[in-house]
């Protein structure tokens, strides 16, 4: 992990500049990018720990959970 932190820093000036020395459109398009890399981001992230979860156990009555929900939601 340390070394992908020292390259980040390394990164971090380059991509500075090259995103300052872009035209609009350019700017525009990074701008539309953005986004879906974080979502993706959140998304690995996201299925790690629901994977943890279930590994450990916790998505084990999930089933049970949501039948007894839906069960009460018809009640009333």
């Amino acid at each position: 992990m340390e070394a992908t932190v020292l390259e980040a820093r390394k990164l971090r000036p380059e991509l500075i500049q090259r995103i300052e020395a872009m035209d609009d459109e350019s700017l525009l398009l990074l701008h539309r990018l953005l986004p879906r890399l974080e979502k993706e981001r959140l998304w690995r992230e996201l299925s790690a720990d629901a994977e943890a979860d279930r590994r450990s156990g916790k998505l084990d009555r999930l089933p049970d959970i949501i039948r007894e929900a839906r069960a009460e939601l018809r009640k009333g």
